[in-house]
């Protein structure tokens, strides 16, 4: 394992007051040409322009495909790594021991260890939230969470319990969604996916599985209350109709927001409300992997909601923050977001739930897979590689 931190932190310039050819992302051309926006602004907002440059630095790199971070009340780092390791990382840079204690999981491609939480109250209680793929009979997987106490050195994780699993099981390894996030008023949300393949797909319209949903469940199990009543639906469901959420925050309004992939265009900014449905397959502004539609090539539909805003050509999104520090006096209230195939740290400006602009930072530096804003303001990224980094960025002096 590698520890890298720098002597001399790299400054990387963002977007500055007149944007160069980097910074054109919307000169892009689409996947899906022939559709239309529902609304004025709904994708391509306007090129944020600013004059700015952020300080780069590693903390540490060497991790393997990491995919979820949450800091601790001392500074210090949970990261999960996909191969089924959770690491701490102390405020000297140091990474831990793999932490032992957690449930097998199935990292075949899009699989293995993915998002970590944990609570307000974690200095008295220590108790850590994680979710990953769980490996079933026959070959099937499913997105699962697990609840467990970190002991006091960050070597194990004690009393641990499975407390969601999500049903019907499938043979993918595919699409599990897989973020965790607190609600104001402390339920915990689950994001799962629809786990890709055109079979399971026809799911996320299912309320009767847990495939292709917004869940909204008891820390430490079952569904939580003042959930949707939905005729035949799962009582954990507060919104379906979704493809693969791997963008999850709460916003400064209260209110969970999401972003899903898309398949060839149609990433999904959306702030899912209770017991709506949210239209995949069956609307969407992208388009099948073979470049034809994707079903009847529908964009809206009686019933089913409108995304607030969507990406064609695709971000890729993973990871998401809502700003709200102070080394950054500019970027309060923006989303942040990480572009695994944009290859970028992403920010939306919004007024209200409309976008008004879009940044893109750290342009071609690899896969942005998670994203959190530290206690001091600054901004944690991890880059999902196989010798993924923590990289922490501030504003250049």
């Amino acid at each position: 394992m590698t520890v890298t931190r720098l002597a001399s932190s790299l400054l990387v310039a963002a977007c500055l007051a007149t944007p160069g050819a980097a910074q054109d992302f919307n000169a892009a051309p689409p996947n899906a040409p022939d559709q239309r926006p529902a609304f004025a602004g709904q994708t391509r907002a306007p090129v944020i322009e600013e004059d700015l440059a952020l300080r780069r630095e590693i903390v540490v790199d060497g991790l393997q495909n990491p995919w979820g971070l949450d800091q601790l009340p001392d500074g210090s780092w949970l990261v999960t790594e996909r191969p089924g390791r959770m690491r701490l990382i102390g405020t000297d840079a140091v990474i831990g021991p793999a932490i032992a204690g957690l449930p097998q999981v199935d990292s075949r491609r899009q699989g293995g260890l993915l998002d970590v939480l944990v609570g307000d109250d974690f200095a008295d209680t220590r108790r850590v939230w994680w979710s990953y793929a769980e490996p079933r009979d026959g070959g099937e997987t499913g997105t699962a969470v697990a609840t467990g106490v970190l002991s006091t050195d960050g070597t194990r994780m004690d009393e641990v319990e499975v407390i969601f699993r999500q049903m019907p099981g499938w043979n993918s390894t595919l699409h599990y969604g897989a973020r965790l996030v607190f609600g104001a008023d402390g339920a915990l949300f689950v994001t799962t996916g629809e786990r890709s393949l055109p079979e399971p797909r026809q799911l996320a319209q299912d309320v009767s599985t847990h495939l292709g949903k917004v869940l909204r469940i008891n820390p430490m199990g079952g569904a939580a209350e003042g959930n949707p009543q939905i005729a035949g639906g799962q009582p954990e469901i507060w919104s379906y109709g979704h493809r693969n959420i791997q963008s999850a925050a709460l916003g400064p309004d209260g209110a969970l927001w999401t972003i899903e992939h898309g398949a060839r265009g149609g990433d999904e900014l959306n702030r899912p409300e209770a017991g709506k449905n949210y239209g995949w397959p069956v609307i969407t502004y992208g388009e099948d992997y073979s470049g034809r539609p994707m079903g009847d090539g529908l964009t809206e539909a009686a019933g089913m909601e409108q995304p607030l805003y969507y990406w064609d050509p695709v971000i890729a999104p993973s990871g998401m923050a809502f700003y709200d520090g102070e080394l950054f006096p500019g970027w309060q209230g923006s989303i942040l977001v990480g572009g695994l195939a944009g290859q970028a740290l992403v920010r939306l400006e919004l007024d209200g739930t409309k976008v008004t602009g879009e940044a893109r930072y750290l342009q071609g530096r690899g896969r942005v897979r998670a994203v959190d804003v530290a206690a001091d303001g600054a901004v944690m990224i991890l880059t999902d590689a196989r010798n993924g980094a923590l990289i922490r960025l501030t504003p250049a002096e």
